[in-house]
């Protein structure tokens, strides 16, 4: 799971009767401008023309979760989730080299 912070740049979904105008994939960008909770943003939105319109109380999609049919969303781009991704795998292979160490050096007295 992504922890949004201020700042952080997201996909917003509108919803079907939102009349935002979108990109050919129906995404804007936006910006997090508050965080409620992982699940719950304020954001800033950017249509296709680059007009900024708010958006408050928007649910944050995490990986695995169902983006809900007919409302609005935010969720992360592509390339986020395998930027967190990569990160948590460094952190367990930097975890499990510092326990490796840590059991060798107890090891040798």
């Amino acid at each position: 799971m992504i922890q949004p912070t201020l700042g952080r740049i997201v996909w917003f979904t509108p919803s079907q009767h939102d009349k935002l105008v979108t990109e050919n994939d129906g995404h804007c960008a936006a910006i997090v401008t508050k965080v409620w909770n992982e699940r719950m943003v304020n954001l800033t939105v950017f249509d296709a023309n680059g007009n900024s319109l708010p958006r408050t109380s928007v649910p944050l999609i995490q990986e695995g979760d169902i983006k809900p049919d007919g409302c609005c969303y935010c969720e992360w781009m592509p390339y986020q989730k395998g930027q967190a991704a990569r990160a948590e795998a460094l952190e367990k292979e930097l975890a499990a080299k510092w326990v490796n160490d840590t059991e060798a050096q107890l090891a040798s007295g």
